[in-house]
């Protein structure tokens, strides 16, 4: 399996492997959302703001995952969010998203990121090493329809204490529909 990063380029077919995914899993109508969704972290989110890496087998795309900023302007350490994830359909089940997601977490600690949090499914996503955390200890930038889903691991030495402040996630996942 090769990894890349980056997503200049390569935009249409994010878009079509989100789109896909995500139709084939929820419905069309989910499939729709989450491709609007990924379009616009890809078209509005500052560079510095947005890591997306993806999952090649044998020259053929096999997963995409995100991370974009959440910011806790009274906290200096750096967070990134995880989200969305997207394997393709018939490459599920074989530790593909595992293996992304855990190049992307290895990636961010090399680039001094300190704090990676996602909102998701806790038995999925405790295998790459999230584990649940409470709103107390990282408020979430909106309110969580699932707070059981809130997940974050440390990606660095620094102290690991509760982040301090409230939170604010790029504009694209801004949305409370979302959460």
């Amino acid at each position: 399996m090769e990894f890349i990063s980056g997503h200049v380029g390569r935009e249409q077919e994010i878009s079509q492997l989100f789109a896909a995914t995500f139709s084939d899993s929820e419905g069309a109508e989910e499939g729709n959302i989450i491709r609007l969704l990924v379009d616009d972290l890809m078209e509005t989110t500052p560079h510095q703001d947005l890591f997306v890496f993806s999952a090649y087998d044998d020259q053929v795309f096999v997963g995409c995952i995100f991370f974009s900023r959440l910011n806790y302007e009274q906290d200096d350490r750096t967070v990134f969010i995880l989200s969305p994830v997207a394997v393709k359909t018939d490459q599920q089940k074989k530790g593909v998203g595992q293996k992304l997601i855990a190049y992307g977490l290895n990636e961010l600690c090399h680039r001094g990121i300190d704090i990676a949090v996602t909102y998701g499914d806790p038995d999925y996503y405790s295998k790459v090493g999230f584990r649940q955390i409470t709103e107390e200890f990282a408020q979430a930038p909106l309110k969580l329809n699932h707070p059981h889903g809130w997940l974050g691991q440390s990606l660095s030495e620094k102290e690991q204490g509760s982040l301090i402040g409230p939170s604010h996630c790029v504009e694209a996942l801004n949305k409370p529909e979302l959460w």
